[in-house]
């Protein structure tokens, strides 16, 4: 102040934390089905390093069929709802969700189910999703990567 050096020296430090989900198990199978049933599988995504309340909300894939139309044959839950609460103790709350997939058409796929929270982040490409025909049923395998 006033052109006077302070004798004090201010240091601060932090650890910068993002949030991220996990999810258990940690990879899906959808079961073989014929054309046209569906197939689905539970999976608990749990939140970590949440700093405040969030929405999460999910991006299916969109398959183009070979005549050129687009359809999206996958549907997700979220049987306890969506959204991430933090409890007094800074422990949040795990979020149950049934992903499905039905198509009556033969299709070959590779994508991604992009999970978002409210402020737009991509929190993780959760599962790369591979499906297989295999005498007319479909296999789901999910892998997850992390970004």
């Amino acid at each position: 102040l006033n052109d006077n050096p302070s004798p004090y020296i201010l240091k601060l430090s932090g650890m910068l934390r993002s949030p991220k989900l996990d999810f258990h198990p940690p990879f899906l199978m959808l079961m073989p089905v014929p054309l046209g049933v569906k197939t689905e599988s539970v999976f608990t995504i749990i939140p970590r390093d949440f700093i405040r309340p969030s929405r999460i909300t999910v991006k299916l894939p969109q398959l183009e069929l070979a005549d050129g139309t687009r359809t999206c044959p996958f549907s997700m839950q979220f049987t306890e709802g969506q959204d991430i609460v933090i409890s007094s103790d800074g422990t949040t709350n795990e979020l149950t969700c049934c992903i499905s997939f039905k198509s009556s058409k033969p299709m070959s796929f590779l994508g991604e189910v992009l999970f978002i929270d409210q402020e737009e982040n991509r929190l993780l490409e959760q599962q790369t999703i591979v499906f297989l025909p295999y005498t007319r049923t479909w296999h789901c395998t999910t892998l997850i990567k992390k970004l």
